[in-house]
């Protein structure tokens, strides 16, 4: 039986118990983060832990553990689930008190739960591409922070599921955002775009790398937005996150995108993104 951690202990699933006041359940008031495994190995975990702070201070929530503790608790749940490939979901809530909107006074003491999920590597997709659905972005404007509030990209995403498809291509007023879960790009005549860092995205830690990629492979980059009619246009696009890395689109809206196959651009970031897992420079 798995392991969990919550309220800085590690304990089984059939021992967990969580406060029907704690905050999360009420109001989704907290953050969270998920940390990709690499044969038992953290991705990224550095950016993830400090991405996890940022947006808790965001929201003003006190952290009871420092950065460090934290992915100590994420290394010890991957050795004590023996887990290979997945990731580690992770997430802090203000604690438990009487419902009521405004924070506790006194302060209660936050909440951290983690835990670990199996998951390989979307290769088939990775290779196929994929097909998205464009959904209005009806989100609140505070999408730059990773909270629990995420009911808008459910909602999104299960209106992609429901057509076919894979993913959500978010945009407001015609202007590409992101993905219900994930950062899109568009390339065109060799130029990749993709939505500035702005309160109506989130700065996904896969995005960062895929950036830092293109200025290692001497890819030209345009943090400038889209609109959906020119993603229509596009050479190639993609999205990324940490579970889908770098996902090549397809058809948005049945409609197919540049010779309908894993572009170039695309093919070449997915190749140098594998060069930064150990583990799989191994194999």
């Amino acid at each position: 039986m798995a392991y969990y951690f919550i309220d800085g202990q590690f304990t089984k699933q059939d021992e967990i118990k969580i406060s029907i006041d704690d905050r999360g359940y009420y109001f989704g008031d907290g953050v969270y983060e998920v940390i990709k495994v690499y044969g038992g190995e953290l991705f990224t975990a550095e950016e993830h832990i400090s991405r996890l702070f940022t947006s808790a201070a965001k929201i003003n929530l006190a952290m009871p553990y420092s950065e460090e503790q934290l992915i100590g608790v994420a290394r010890e749940l991957i050795e004590r689930n023996n887990l290979l490939d997945g990731h580690v979901y992770m997430q802090v809530t203000r604690g438990a008190a009487a419902r009521q909107h405004h924070f506790p006074v006194p302060a209660v003491p936050a909440v951290v739960t983690a835990y670990t999920m199996e998951g390989s590597r979307p290769k088939e997709n990775m290779k196929n591409g994929v097909a998205v659905k464009s959904v209005e972005d009806i989100r609140w404007l505070r999408c730059d922070i990773k909270s629990l509030n995420l009911l808008g990209s459910v909602l999104a995403k299960e209106e992609a599921k429901a057509a076919g498809c894979e993913e959500a291509i978010l945009h407001r007023d015609g202007i590409v955002t992101e993905g219900s879960s994930t950062n899109m790009f568009g390339v065109k005549d060799g130029v990749v775009r993709t939505h500035p860092v702005s309160n109506l995205i989130l700065e996904g830690i896969t995005r960062q790398v895929v950036l830092q990629l293109c200025d290692e492979l001497n890819i030209p980059v345009e943090e400038k937005a889209f609109t959906l009619a020119e993603a229509f246009q596009m050479d190639e696009v993609f999205y990324t996150s940490t579970t889908a890395e770098v996902m090549p689109v397809i058809t948005i809206d049945g409609q197919t995108i540049g010779d309908g196959q894993r572009g170039e651009v695309t093919e070449k970031l997915q190749k140098a993104f594998a060069t930064k897992i150990p583990s799989l420079c191994k194999q």
